[in-house]
């Protein structure tokens, strides 16, 4: 859906200023999807076995804190590989501005081209971009090689990571840490439930109806669920 905002110079500029919508929405839905299948898995799994219900409790407590730093730790890793690679390129843009001046100026000229842009105002938009070290740098970076304006910051990547697996991870355990009757019951809806409600959220960043992406992500989920309780099945104790 598309989202309506202002467009006064003021709102404007603190929209461009600011971190795009949903930057980190990938980053969310990623942890949060895994953090409700990888707990109800040792759930099911463990329901599926007919073990004891304080096993699923150890073993989903020690999932949703270690597997949940872990997701964190490897999103980290992997945002700020992407950044040392922004860097990278960066200096290598620099350099190439430095000894091939010329080169990176028929580069610009190119991409405005391409952008619909001729004659005297393609010969003002280069000089004006090029008189501008910064601008023209973060113009290669978007339009050469595809990258996002703003740098990532795998910090805060790591964080939402882990904290949206550690909120939809906790939601299979609590039926049993709490000590509800039928947990395992209560488990299943309330992860089923969380799957939906995960799906309808990113559907904000969509033009897939909210219905439609709930039930998209019920779908996977379940079928990650499902598939955790048929391989308990088969260790029935």
């Amino acid at each position: 859906m598309t989202q309506d905002h202002g467009h006064s110079p003021a709102e404007v500029t603190k929209r461009l200023s600011d971190d795009p919508p949903g930057l980190y929405l990938r980053d969310v839905v990623y942890g949060g999807i895994d953090g409700a299948v990888t707990t109800f898995a040792i759930v099911a799994g463990v329901e599926g076995a007919g073990l004891s219900h304080n096993i699923i409790i150890a073993l989903g407590l020690a999932n949703v804190l270690a597997d949940g730093f872990s997701m964190a730790a490897g999103n980290y890793s992997g945002t700020k590989a992407q950044l040392d690679d922004r860097r990278r390129i960066i200096r290598t843009e620099e350099r190439h501005i430095q000894v091939h001046r010329e080169g990176e100026l028929e580069e610009l000229r190119q991409i405005l081209q391409r952008r619909g842009l001729t004659g005297d105002v393609l010969d003002q938009a280069v000089a004006a971009i090029a008189q501008d070290h910064d601008k023209w740098i973060g113009f290669m970076l978007t339009d050469e090689y595809g990258l996002t304006q703003g740098a990532p910051h795998p910090l805060r990547a790591a964080l939402a990571t882990f904290a949206a697996f550690l909120c939809a991870g906790s939601v299979p355990l609590a039926p049993f840490v709490l000590g509800l009757g039928a947990p395992f019951e209560v488990s299943m809806v309330a992860t089923a439930l969380t799957f939906f409600l995960i799906g309808t959220g990113k559907s904000r960043w969509s033009l897939a109806k909210w219905w439609w992406s709930g039930t998209e992500t019920l779908v996977i989920g379940s079928l990650a669920a499902l598939t955790a309780f048929a391989v308990g099945s088969l260790f029935h104790i």
